[in-house]
């Protein structure tokens, strides 16, 4: 409830940069604004002094300008005897209205449009340099709306709130001028009801800013839900949860419809009542207008330019409402897309270095943890030379994603260093240390492209041969042959057209594509067979001593050919050396392959391997 009720401005820092490149177009729209203003009150003086002056003959006290332009003419006879002139001067004023009317809306168009465009870009660019633990503790479906509604408020606030305001305190102050130089009364009369109108504007703003907030934060929660059945379609069919997930769908929905239903009413009610209040004063000032024009002075051209003055100042202090209800759902949008650009960016703990990576990697007492006081690794000291082979064995939850994480400095070390070929990890560059580290993750994402563009996208310019040669390795290439399109057979989001053993094998051959020193293949071989398995293997022992692997598996024959062998258990490094020397040690990696061996697996795949 804090959130809903803490005082709330306009951020006009963030309007300031975003719309910095497009001033000129906000600069011309504020002066074709003015102009079309100027145009459209000098309709109304016209007719006033077409009735007044031209046509009924009676003296009028005109201004120096208009005194001019009419001896100009030719004068009240020569106007009178061609009174078609007041008609094209009437039209004239008409076009010229709807001309700056146009470039109005072109310039602030093109200014909010693009401001959009600067501000998405900003989001973008953003989201895609924060640290990797931001993504893993903010919903998705949150993350899009806010880049699309909020901006879209945004964008709306820029294109008619902004203007508007100048629009309608143009029009009032202008106004307020012509009439009380023509008659003050009747401009007190006229004007009695704006003050209220306005009251009644600021306060339906204040009422409805915070089920602005509640819907805004109903819509993320829906879009989350959306997201989320979505990306997780698959498993939703496999469970048979199509029900629960549309009764958790309906009750977001309706949840939202009874907040968005409940604005909608306030909008109702602020739209009806300042209709009639709106009505009421055009009515007021008419009628006291034609009362003077009957028992005073006062002309039936000046009745109708307060009529008409009055409409026009009645509508613009009504819309005040929707102006600052728009502006207070502004300033919750760019509060919302604020606490995004205001997140830490991912930034250099050392000295942003790019030494050559060869692939001798050094773990020195490394201690790991999410959230403090709970570590994941604890005191992990081991080393793997250039192009070795590193097997990782360790039961769920025992930190073997978390340490070849740590590589990759996605996270980082709470103790102890990690050193890449004698350089601290946290002293090179983390684009320069990513680019030399690939990994193949057990839930691989696939791009909604072509299975050609999934697996160059780490290489765009590399040759096909060389995609063939990838996928060739990855025991991918003759599978998608058998494809009606072959390589160029569509991926559905997320590879949803691809089983998932296709899919971690198209991931395979994306890093292989990429060429670098180190591998990491965390337990990315689980969805496929053992055949399929042993022929990835045996594509890895080609490059066997070109780069330092890292092979996280259940598997023991996976493992059992790595140069060594690291087994986790509850992050801690309990037991390291080769295959043999680990079965002769007869702890933890003994154990796990005679289970497995007791149960035929081993057996069967040390066939495989020996007729391999």
């Amino acid at each position: 409830m804090a959130q809903n009720t803490k005082k709330r401005h306009i951020n006009w820092k963030l309007i300031y940069k975003i719309t910095y490149g497009y001033k000129r177009y906000l600069f011309g729209a504020i002066i074709a604004v003015l102009l079309t203003i100027l145009f459209s009150y000098a309709i109304p003086m016209v007719t006033s002094f077409t009735i007044d002056f031209v046509i009924s003959g009676k003296d009028v006290n005109l201004s120096p300008l208009v005194e001019n332009l009419v001896s100009f003419f030719g004068g009240k006879e020569f106007l009178r005897n061609h009174l078609y002139l007041c008609g094209i001067a009437m039209l004239l004023l008409t076009i010229f209205n709807g001309l700056f009317s146009y470039i109005r809306a072109c310039c602030v168009n093109y200014a909010s449009e693009s401001s959009a465009m600067t501000l998405r870009n900003m989001l973008y660019e953003h989201l895609q340099n924060v640290p990797y633990d931001y993504h893993k503790h903010t919903s998705t479906g949150d993350l899009v709306q806010r880049c699309s509604s909020d901006v879209e408020i945004i964008r709306r606030f820029v294109s008619m709130q902004f203007i508007e305001i100048v629009r309608t305190v143009t029009r009032v102050i202008i106004a307020a001028i012509i009439m009380f130089s023509i008659h003050v009364p009747l401009t007190f009369v006229s004007m009695c009801t704006l003050p209220i109108t306005f009251a009644i504007s600021f306060f339906y703003f204040k009422k409805v800013r915070n089920e602005f907030i509640v819907a805004d934060e109903a819509e993320g929660e829906l879009s989350a839900v959306l997201q989320e059945n979505l990306t997780g379609v698959r498993v939703v069919r496999a469970f048979g949860q199509q029900k629960s997930e549309l009764d958790k769908f309906t009750q977001k929905n309706q949840a939202y419809r009874n907040l968005t239903y409940r604005v909608l009413k306030l909008l109702a009610y602020y739209w009806g009542g300042t209709d009639a209040l709106g009505y009421l004063q055009i009515a007021l000032s008419t009628a006291v207008g034609i009362y003077l024009a009957a028992t005073t002075d006062f002309t039936l051209g000046n009745v109708l330019l307060f009529s008409s003055y009055t409409g026009m100042l009645t509508w613009p202090v009504r819309q005040l409402g929707r102006i600052l209800a728009d502006m207070g759902r502004a300033t919750v949008a760019m509060e919302r897309i604020d606490e995004i650009l205001s997140a830490p960016l991912e930034k250099e703990p050392g000295k942003a270095l790019k030494p050559e990576i060869k692939g001798n990697i050094l773990f020195s007492h490394v201690n790991f943890g999410y959230d403090y006081p709970d570590e994941v690794l604890k005191d992990i000291s081991f080393e793997a030379r250039a192009g070795q082979t590193i097997g990782i064995l360790g039961s769920t939850g025992s930190g073997k994603s978390s340490l070849v994480q740590l590589m990759q400095r996605l996270y980082q070390c709470t103790g102890g260093h990690i050193d890449i070929d004698g350089v601290n990890i946290n002293d090179i560059e983390h684009e320069h240390l990513r680019s030399h580290i690939g990994i193949v993750l057990q839930e691989p994402f696939l791009y909604s492209r072509s299975i050609l563009d999934n697996i160059r996208i780490t290489n765009p310019s590399a040759d096909v041969e060389d995609v063939y040669a990838a996928a060739r390795a990855a025991a991918v290439h003759d599978v998608i042959l058998k494809f009606d399109k072959g390589y160029q057979t569509l991926v559905g989001e997320r590879g949803v057209t691809l089983s998932g053993g296709q899919q971690q094998r198209v991931a395979i051959a994306r890093t292989l594509m990429r060429k670098a020193p180190v591998l990491i293949f965390d337990d990315s071989m689980s969805a496929v067979d053992t055949e399929t398995d042993l022929s990835i293997r045996k594509a890895l022992r080609n490059i066997h001593g070109k780069r330092t692997i890292f092979i996280i598996s259940h598997r023991i024959t996976t493992l059992m050919e790595s140069d060594k062998i690291l087994v986790l258990e509850h992050g801690r490094l309990v037991e390291e050396g080769t295959h043999q020397q680990l079965m002769n040690k007869n702890g933890i990696y003994a154990r796990i392959a005679n289970i497995q061996e007791a149960t035929g697996q081993l057996n069967l795949e040390k066939e495989e391997i020996g007729r391999s």
